[in-house]
C-alpha cells in the first residue's frame, strides 16, 4: 500500500535514477529523536566523568588516567559520531569529505577505546597480582605516556587501513545519501585481529588471572590463613583494588558484548559493510552511554562529584581539594 503524503515525507535528491529516495516516516522520526536524546545523554554523562577526574585532585590516579581516556573517546562518539549517523538517515546528506572524516573518526575512536580497555586490564592485573610493585611499575606519568601512544597509534593505524577506501570514497558512495564503509575481506580480517581478537584475548587472559588471585585471597582470608604480608598494607590496598577491579571488569564485559556483533561478519570471512551492520554499529555506539552509568552505579566518588558539579560547588575556591573518596 502506498503511504499518503501525511504519513511519509520524501527527501528530494538530485536527478539520478540509480539512487534511491529516502523516506522519512513518523516512526523513523521518533527513533531518530530517541537516538538524539541518547547522544545528548552520552555527551553529558561522559562530560561529568571528564570534569570529575580532571578537577578533583584526589581522583588524579593512574587508573583514572585510563578512565579519562575512555571517557574522552565516549564523549566524542556522543558529540560527533552519533548525531552525524542519525542525521545521515534523514534529509541531511554529508559531502564526501565530511563522510570520509566521519568514517576515519569512528575508526580512530573505536581503536582508542579498545586500547584504553587493554590499558585498564593491565593496570588491574598489576594492582591485584603484583601489588607491592604497582606504585613503581605504573606511575601517573607512565600512564599518560601510554594513553598518548594509544591515541597516536590509533590515528596512524586507521589512516593506513582506510587509505584506499578514503581515496576512492566517491566510487564507493556514488549517491548523496550514502556514507558507508566497504572493506575487503583481507582488510576486515586484519582489522578484526588488530582491533578485536588480540586486544580481547589480552583482556580475557589478564582478567582470568585477576579472578584467580581474587578468589584465592578471599578463601585465605575467610579461613584465617593469611600470610604476614597480607595482614599489613597489601590487604588494605587490595580491598579497594578489588572493588575497582570488579567495576572495571563489568565495563570490560559490557564493552566486549557490544563490540562482538560488529566483528561477526569478519569471523565469517565476509566483507565489512557499514550499511549492512547498522544495528551492530549502534549497539557499539550505545556502549559509550553505558560506561558512565556503570560508574554512577558502582563508584561512590562519581555520584559525589556529580552532586558537586551540578550544584556548581566546583566553582568555589579550593574545591579541587575536596575529599571525594
Amino acid at each position: 500500500m502506498v503511504e499518503t503524503l501525511e504519513q511519509v515525507e520524501l527527501c528530494i535528491l538530485p536527478l539520478n535514477t540509480s539512487c534511491m529516495s529516502t523516506l522519512v516516516s513518523p516512526n523513523a522520526t521518533l527513533i531518530k529523536t530517541l537516538w538524539y536524546c541518547i547522544a545528548l545523554l552520552t555527551v553529558m554523562l561522559n562530560l561529568l566523568v571528564i570534569i570529575s577526574i580532571s578537577h578533583f585532585r584526589q581522583l588524579h590516579t593512574t587508573t583514572n588516567v585510563f578512565l579519562l581516556s575512555l571517557a574522552v573517546s565516549d564523549f566524542l562518539v556522543g558529540l560527533a559520531v552519533m548525531p552525524a549517523a542519525v542525521a545521515q538517515q534523514s534529509c541531511w546528506f554529508l559531502d564526501k569529505i565530511t563522510c570520509a572524516l566521519l568514517l576515519l573518526l569512528t575508526f580512530i575512536l573505536t581503536s582508542s577505546s579498545v586500547g584504553s580497555m587493554v590499558l585498564i586490564s593491565v593496570d588491574r592485573y598489576v594492582a591485584i597480582c603484583v601489588p607491592l610493585h604497582y606504585s613503581s611499575m605504573i606511575t601517573t606519568n607512565r600512564a599518560k605516556i601510554c594513553v598518548s601512544l594509544c591515541w597516536i597509534c590509533s590515528v596512524i593505524y586507521n589512516f593506513i587501513i582506510l587509505k584506499d577506501h578514503l581515496s576512492q570514497i566517491d566510487m564507493f558512495n556514488p549517491c548523496p545519501q550514502e556514507c558507508t564503509l566497504v572493506m575487503s575481506s583481507i582488510s576486515g580480517v586484519v582489522d578484526f585481529i588488530v582491533t578485536f581478537f588480540c586486544p580481547v584475548t589480552v583482556i580475557i587472559v589478564l582478567y582470568m588471572r585477576v579472578f584467580v588471585v581474587a578468589v584465592s585471597q578471599a578463601r585465605a582470608m575467610r579461613s584465617q590463613i593469611v600470610a604476614v604480608k597480607l595482614r599489613t598494607q597489601t590487604v588494605i590496598v587490595k580491598k579497594s583494588e578489588m572493588r575497582a577491579a570488579r567495576t572495571l571488569g563489568i565495563v570490560l564485559l559490557v564493552f566486549i558484548v557490544c563490540l562482538c556483533p560488529y566483528y561477526c561478519p569478519s569471523l565469517a570471512g565476509q566483507e565489512t559493510k557499514g550499511n549492512d551492520s547498522s544495528a551492530q554499529i549502534w549497539l557499539f555506539y550505545f556502549n559509550s552511554s553505558l560506561n558512565p552509568l556503570i560508574y554512577a552505579f558502582f563508584y561512590p566518588w562519581f555520584r559525589k562529584s556529580i552532586k558537586l558539579i551540578v550544584s556548581l560547588q566546583i566553582l568555589q575556591q579550593h574545591s579541587c581539594e575536596v575529599k571525594i573518596i
